[in-house]
Order: C-alpha cells, then sequence, then structure tokens
C-alpha cells in the first residue's frame, strides 16, 4: 500500500528529479488576495507570480500546498464527515512552470506520474478538454495514446479557468480514475456524471491568455502551467478506497478517536469520528500558522470549526475534552512534512484544551434549550430564526453547528429570522450607541464598522500583505474615491499595519496598487477599537473603493518597536521584582526610537536600585527565551497571573504573552506575564540591549522611566563614551582617570571659592578691624554704610551685616549682592535707632529700585530682591534717600 506521506514524498521527488523546486507550503493565511479567508488551492502562493507582480522562485516549481475550504464563498464545512471527498483541510499536489514549459511536457509530466511513478491502470483513466482546444486534446492522443472517445470535450466553465474577471485565464485538462462499473455514476459531460464511479484526480491548467471583465482580450506573452491533485484523493485510488476517510491517516486518526472516547465508528458514530478527524486537522494547522480562535473573521471559523468538531464528541459520549488529546496523533501523522506542526504542538493543544473546555459549559444548556423548542418537530419542520439566534448570542452556538445538531432529524433553520434577529441586534447596538454621548466624529467609523465589520490585523506574522479598499475618507467625509496629491484615511479588510493602542506608536509605512499608485502611510490609527485606518498622502495614481491593493510596513521600524515594546514588559517585571507588588503600570509609550514607561512609586529610585533594574532585563535579554502567545479570557488571564497593562479595554479574550525565563524563582510562570495585544519580538535576544537613560518624577506617587534598546542603546552608550574621552582629553588626562581628575578640580574650586568669599567679606568690612570704613558716611546724622558687592552669596548677607552693625556701634548699613543678573537687597538698624528707622521700610525702596515689590523682616533686619542687578547703585541711593527722608521728618 501507498501511504499518503510516500505518495507526498513521491510526488516532489519525481518533479524535483524533472528540475522542478520543492517550494515548501505557504502559510494557510494568503497575504497577497484579500478576496481569500485561506489558502484553497495550490496556486494561490503564487498568483502575483502568474499576474507578473513578483519574481518566481524558479522557472519550474512544486509543491504539496496546505489548503483549507471553510469559510466564504469556499466552504466545505457542512459537507464533512457525510460525504466521500468533501475535507475542510486538504493537501493539493502541484507543478508550475512560469514562462518555462507549456502544454505539450505539462501532459508528458502529468501522465508519467499517474502511470510510471504511481502505476495507475491506463485502461482506467480518461481526460477532459476543453470544447475548443484541439491542440490539448492532439497532444493526449499523440502523448497518452487514448482513444478519442476517453479524451471528452467539456464547453462548460468547468473546463475553462480564470483568476478572475480581470487577469490571466486559460483551458483546463482533467484525468479521471474510474474505479469500476459497480460504483453508480457516469463519466464527465454525462448526465450521470456526479456518480462516485469517475473521480477527478489530477486537473492541468493552461495559463495562455489575458482577459478583461470575463472578455479575452489576446495571449499572454509568456504561457505558463498551473496544476492541482488533491494528495486524499489520489491517495484513495492508490490505496483501493473509494472515501478519503478510508484512507491511513484518516484511518489513523479515527482509531485514535474511538480508542478515547471508547466508541466504535459503527454507522451511527461514523460521520462524528470523520467530522473530529478533518476538524482536528484544520484547527490545528491554522493554529500553528498564527490563527487563534475569536469572534470575528478567520479567528471566527475557526472557533465554528473547533466547536462542530467539539459538539460531535459531545455525541460521542466523550466526558472530558478529547480534541487536544488527538493531537499527538496528528503530529506523529503529518510532523515530519509540516515541522512548524511540531513546532506549535503545545500551543495546539492548549488552545484545544481551553476552547474545549469552556464551550462544554454552555453545550449542555444549548442543547437543552434546543431540545425544549424542537420537542413539537418534526421531519420537514423549522426551527425559528429567533431560537437559532438566541442560540448564537447566548450559548455561543455557531448558526451553522445548529443546523448540523439538527440535520440527522429532518429539521431545517429559518436562516431569513435569523438574519432578522442579526439585524435587530445591530439596530439596537446602534441605538445604544448614539445614546452614550460619544463623539459625533465617530459615527463615520461606527457606520463603516456596522456595514464592512472589523478590520483583520495580520500584522502578527506578516509585514506586508494584499488588502480590499472597504472604505475612504477625505476631511471628515466618506468618499469613493482620492487622487493624488490628497490626504486619504484608507480602510481595507485586512492589513498588517498596526493600529496605535496601548501606548504602542501605530505603523507607517506604503500603499502600492494598479494605476501606479503609492501612498506614503504616515500613521495607523485604531477607531472604535475594531477599525485598523491608514493616514497617508497619495504620492501618484488614484485610489477607489472596492480596490485591491499592497500594504507594507516600514519593517525595520516595526522591528525597533517591537523591541521596545518587549523591553516595557521586561521593564515592568523588574521594577516589581526590586521595589514591590505596588508597583503597576500607569501609562506609557513605545516608540520607534525609545520607551517612556510610567509606574507608581512614592519616592524616587537610587541609582543602585536603577543598575539592578537595568542589569536584571538585560539577564532576561541575553538568555533569548522565545516569546509564548497564548488566548485566554481575562479572567483565566489574570488567575494565571497576567499583568493587565494600564488603559487596555479587553474583550472576551485576550492575548498573553509570556517572556524571559521559565519557573521564575520558583513561581511556575515566565519572568513577564501580561495581557498585551500590541507586537512584539520573537525571543528575548531580539530586543539587543537595554539601557535607561533617565528616571524622574510625573506626579505625586508616579515616576517616569525612560529607556533604550538594541542599536539606539548601542549609540547611546558609544556617544557617553566619546564624551568621556572628549572630556579626558580637555582635562588632559586618560578617560580612566576622569573622576579623579575632576574631584581634584572639584575640590580646588572649593578652595577658591572659599577664598574669594573671605576676600570678598574683608572688603565689604572694610579690610578688617574696628575703625570706622571709609565707605561711611553721615546721612541727616545717622552713620550709613552702602555697598554694591558682584558675585556674593545672598546667605552671607546678613552675617554681613551684623559684622557692619558692630563696627559701627550705631548706624545703618545696606548691601545689595548681585549674582547672576539678579540682586539681593539686605538692611540692617542698630538697636538704638530702630524707633526712628525702620529696616523693613529701608529695604522696600531699595527693592522698588531694582524691579522687585514688597521686602520683609524684622526692624533691625530686613531682606529683599530684584531682577535688576545691573540697578543695585540706584538700590543704595533709594536707601540713603529714604533714610534722609525720615530723619529730616
Amino acid at each position: 500500500m501507498h501511504s499518503t506521506n510516500d505518495l507526498r514524498r513521491a510526488f516532489l521527488d519525481y518533479f524535483a528529479d524533472a528540475d522542478h523546486q520543492v517550494v515548501p507550503s505557504a502559510p494557510l493565511v494568503p497575504h497577497n488576495d484579500p478576496s481569500l479567508m485561506f489558502v484553497n488551492a495550490g496556486m494561490v502562493p503564487f498568483k502575483n507570480v502568474f499576474t507578473g507582480v513578483e519574481t518566481p522562485p524558479a522557472p519550474r516549481a512544486t509543491s504539496s500546498q496546505k489548503c483549507v475550504r471553510a469559510g466564504g464563498k469556499h466552504n466545505d464545512l457542512d459537507n464533512v464527515g457525510y460525504t466521500a471527498r468533501h475535507l475542510t483541510f486538504f493537501e493539493m499536489l502541484g507543478n508550475f512552470s512560469f514562462g518555462d514549459y507549456f502544454k505539450e511536457r505539462a501532459i508528458e509530466l502529468a501522465w508519467g506520474m499517474v502511470t510510471k511513478e504511481f502505476g495507475l491502470d491506463k485502461d482506467r483513466l480518461l481526460v477532459t478538454v476543453y470544447h475548443t482546444d484541439d491542440e490539448t486534446f492532439d497532444l493526449w492522443r499523440k502523448i497518452a495514446g487514448l482513444p478519442e472517445d476517453r479524451i471528452i470535450r467539456i464547453a462548460t466553465k468547468d473546463n475553462f479557468w480564470a483568476m478572475g474577471a480581470d487577469g490571466p485565464c486559460g483551458p483546463c485538462s482533467e484525468i479521471f480514475w474510474d474505479h469500476g462499473p459497480e460504483v453508480v455514476g457516469g463519466p464527465p459531460g454525462s448526465p450521470e456524471e456526479d456518480g462516485d464511479r469517475f473521480v477527478e484526480i489530477w486537473n492541468l491548467v493552461f495559463m495562455q491568455h489575458l482577459q478583461q471583465a470575463d472578455t479575452i482580450t489576446g495571449d499572454l506573452p509568456r504561457p505558463s502551467i498551473d496544476t492541482g491533485m488533491g494528495l486524499e484523493r489520489i491517495a484513495t485510488v492508490l490505496q483501493g478506497v473509494h472515501n478519503v476517510f478510508d484512507t491511513d491517516t484518516f484511518r489513523t486518526l479515527v482509531s485514535a478517536s474511538e480508542e478515547l472516547v471508547k466508541s466504535t465508528a459503527d454507522e451511527a458514530a461514523l460521520p462524528s469520528h470523520r467530522v473530529i478527524a478533518d476538524h482536528l486537522r484544520s484547527t490545528s494547522f491554522l493554529i500553528a500558522d498564527g490563527v487563534l480562535p475569536s469572534n470575528e473573521g478567520r479567528g471566527y471559523v475557526l472557533r465554528r470549526i473547533m466547536r462542530r468538531a467539539m459538539r460531535h464528541a459531545h455525541l460521542l459520549g466523550a466526558d472530558k475534552p478529547l480534541m487536544h488529546r488527538l493531537v499527538p496523533t496528528l503530529v506523529s501523522e503529518m510532523g515530519q512534512a509540516y515541522p512548524d506542526l511540531p513546532r506549535a504542538q503545545a500551543l495546539i493543544t492548549e488552545v484545544l484544551e481551553r476552547e474545549e473546555t469552556r464551550f462544554r459549559q454552555t453545550l449542555e444548556k444549548g442543547l437543552r434549550l434546543l431540545d425544549q423548542e424542537t420537542a413539537e418537530l418534526g421531519e420537514g419542520d423549522r426551527l425559528s430564526g429567533e431560537t437559532a439566534f438566541k442560540l448564537y448570542d447566548t450559548y455561543g452556538f455557531p448558526y451553522d453547528l445548529t443546523e448540523d445538531a439538527l440535520r440527522n432529524r429532518g429539521i431545517a433553520v429559518d436562516r431569513e429570522g435569523f438574519d432578522a434577529s442579526m439585524e435587530q441586534q445591530k439596530a439596537a447596538a446602534r441605538a445604544a450607541w448614539k445614546g452614550s454621548g460619544a463623539a459625533a466624529d465617530d459615527e463615520l467609523w461606527f457606520d463603516i464598522a456596522e456595514r464592512e465589520g472589523a478590520s483583520e490585523f495580520t500584522g502578527y506574522s506578516a509585514a506586508e500583505g494584499e488588502g480590499r479598499v472597504v472604505a475612504l475618507v477625505v476631511d471628515g467625509k466618506e468618499v469613493q474615491s482620492a487622487d493624488s496629491g490628497q490626504d486619504v484615511i484608507v480602510l481595507t479588510n485586512q492589513t498588517p499595519f498596526y493600529g496605535e493602542s496601548g501606548g504602542q506608536m501605530g505603523d507607517t509605512g506604503k500603499i502600492t496598487g494598479d494605476h501606479r499608485l503609492e501612498i506614503a502611510v504616515t500613521d495607523t490609527s485604531k477607531p472604535l477599537g475594531r477599525l485598523h485606518a491608514h493616514h497617508g498622502k497619495i504620492k501618484a495614481g488614484q485610489i477607489a473603493v472596492g480596490d485591491t491593493v499592497h500594504l507594507a510596513i516600514d519593517a525595520q521600524r516595526r522591528d525597533e518597536i517591537r523591541a521596545n515594546h518587549s523591553a516595557t514588559h521586561l521593564l515592568h517585571a523588574a521594577l516589581r521584582n526590586h521595589l514591590g507588588d505596588h508597583v503597576t503600570q500607569k501609562g506609557s509609550l513605545v516608540a520607534q526610537d525609545r520607551l517612556r514607561f510610567d509606574f507608581s512609586h512614592p519616592k524616587p529610585l537610587l541609582p543602585s536600585e536603577i543598575a539592578a533594574i537595568e542589569t536584571e532585563v538585560n539577564s532576561e535579554i541575553r538568555a533569548n527565551e522565545e516569546v509564548v502567545t497564548r488566548l485566554m479570557s481575562p479572567d483565566e488571564a489574570i488567575e494565571a497571573g497576567a499583568m493587565a497593562l494600564f488603559g487596555e479595554k479587553y474583550g472576551e479574550e485576550v492575548r498573553v504573552l509570556s517572556m524571559g525565563r521559565q519557573n521564575w524563582q520558583g513561581s511556575g510562570r515566565n519572568y513577564s506575564v501580561e495581557l498585551c495585544g500590541g507586537t512584539h519580538v520573537h525571543a528575548m535576544g531580539d530586543i539587543g540591549l537595554f539601557r535607561i537613560i533617565s528616571e524622574s518624577a510625573v506626579s505625586s506617587g508616579v515616576r517616569r522611566i525612560e529607556a533604550l534598546t538594541g542599536e539606539a542603546a548601542r549609540k547611546w552608550v558609544v556617544g557617553r563614551e566619546e564624551l568621556l574621552k572628549s572630556v579626558a582629553a580637555t582635562l588632559k588626562t586618560a578617560p580612566d582617570e576622569v573622576e579623579e581628575r575632576v574631584a581634584a578640580l572639584v575640590d580646588e574650586r572649593k578652595r577658591l571659592e572659599r577664598e574669594l568669599a573671605e576676600a570678598k567679606k574683608q572688603l565689604a568690612l572694610g579690610g578688617g578691624g574696628g575703625a570706622a570704613s571709609s565707605d561711611d558716611e553721615d546721612v541727616g546724622g545717622v552713620t550709613f554704610s552702602g555697598q554694591v558687592l558682584d558675585g556674593m552669596n545672598p546667605r552671607e548677607l546678613r552675617g554681613l551685616l551684623d559684622e557692619a552693625k558692630n563696627r559701627m556701634g550705631s548706624g545703618v548699613a545696606a548691601i545689595v549682592a548681585v549674582n547672576e543678573g539678579k540682586a539681593a537687597v539686605a538692611v540692617a538698624v542698630t538697636d538704638d535707632l530702630i524707633e526712628m528707622h525702620s529696616a523693613v521700610e529701608l529695604v522696600r525702596a531699595g527693592v522698588e529700585a531694582v524691579g522687585g515689590k514688597g521686602g520683609g523682616g524684622r526692624p533691625d533686619m530686613a531682606q529683599g530682591g530684584g531682577p535688576d542687578g545691573d540697578k543695585g547703585a540706584d538700590a543704595i541711593a533709594a536707601i540713603r534717600q529714604a533714610l534722609a527722608g525720615v530723619s529730616v521728618s
């Protein structure tokens, strides 16, 4: 028997020997086609190659591409488990020629693969061609030797492929396998073609034309080949079975399911086991490719698949979560071909167990309601749409899960009533929003969000991708198009651009498209918390609603922001470790060039504390542990020890980031565990270096740390080193001796300042001794001493005035000290004169002269100041006049 793994390997080896480059499977989330929810065909990753936008990896390529069909227009979910060939997850084997070989070589390779490599009986093979494609018809006769009655002309679109209304297109040729007359069904093109006897196993697309508006306008300059062979389907042929669930991989998964639930896959239980096996594959591979369950977009489709499988596990009587216990079997079967699967095994297991545990809590309540509402219904009846909506809204039952639960009883569901209930809820939400007092400007965003749904953020795993323009805003109003030179806000259905939130700045980058479109995106905001609005200026071309555009962030800027964001998480943990659990985040800024972190703490940090915090963060960075992302409810996350960030609004589910070394100091968790929706490094070593550059007060009880990471931190350190060298050169000493040299200079300066102060003091005292100073004068019969001293410290004025009073015995002394352009005025009156002259009144006269107001003190000593230091002499004159005026009176 040919195992599925053997068949995959044989196919790739065959084409590798034919000079094809083996290309790894692309992720299931397509970043080059905004019309697709998931990659659903082998050619999807090469779409831009076929249209000429990207350079091909090689002239020839081959791959086994992961595909999912469970959402949008390509949705096989409802049929899985009940038909022989429908799957949500499948692998598409393909070989591709990008302008290299064409029809003849493609047919030679295909025929050699199926008849020689796989050894299929030629007499049980037939092919189809497009009805006007005589060239392909003749090639099949020539290469395969097939008689004309086994080369069937098909006149419908089934045998003509197009990438869309505009773009490459061309005829197809399909290879069919005849399971034999004992199986019901007729050949393609016959009235009985829907039977299972003749099964398509390979499709060859000959891209040779170009079309516009579904009309062929010419030929491609370099015709290309795109083929697709379903691995599971060819496995049924080569393993001699008719149902994909009877192939080896599925038999292994179903057996594991049977063993765990102690339920044999008999006629009644078989569909449930098959649903579980298929859905295990699709959910596991989606999680491995970065999709996590949510209530919107791809995450909602993932949750639908999960809950459908979990409901079937319930039907089988599983008394505890089942899906996560099947992951080791899946990894054993497919992990060698897809290394991402074992790498993500822990995450897959955790997500499946958590989702099933949560869903089981509501499943029984929902099923009881369903049983009550359908107790009186029989085959052919319909469940009301209102009940179906209640199951969806209250119990988390997707609509198709309700349909599936009623399928075996022949009861339908009122889809129109379900949709009407959904619209009523939206209308109520709009009314509540309008009555909430929200800003009128937000109504624009609310309208867009209600009409188009939330933007899907693809930037956790991609730096670029394609999106469909769903809205354009110019000058605060929605428009249908915008031209070169205009400032515009662009909203797309999906985007790798992060919208500013949680302290992290929005991404910048470029939006490009057809007709030379180029938009420089200068910021990305996040209106209502669910839209991503790209703010920019159109540099060239035009843009219109409905256009497909390419979005590319400034990847280097994002990397620098990610490093700073992850560093704030490590800093938060280090602060709590060194200062205490009272430390909580009070705000943050995560920018390209720096980070800022505000936190609660009553006093400044000591230099030793700053050094210890910085050392600890850098230690975690050097350990280079991987950053692990999980999805939880807020309560579960906080119970697990996660820190909630200041200012964040959390929904039903949150991203939990675990960073740094595990089991930190015996805590049983990572060094840092926080709730955060931002973008982060993949491993701690990506941060590079962490450096605190300042610590300051923001307000009472709130401190702020500013820091740098990576190259910015390195440049800062280098800059300080260069500064040190420059200072050392100025001081004519070695950098290692700067501290000692500066200390000596400081000591010398202090000595000189003391000597200068003493000299000024002696000058003010008239050279010392008790004799009368030459500066003394008689004013109205009172001895008066007035001086202006430059560079005198105002704190020394009181001592100088006391010395003057002692020297004079009786009199009035006034000194104006001028320092840094300002004047300090002081007046002293000896005790025998205070009945006639008040020092307070005299000093006010001097203060007014230097531009100040007031002045105060006691009758014997008063002081004040003013901004005009160059008017010190005027102040002495004013005091003299005031003293004279008083004595005269």
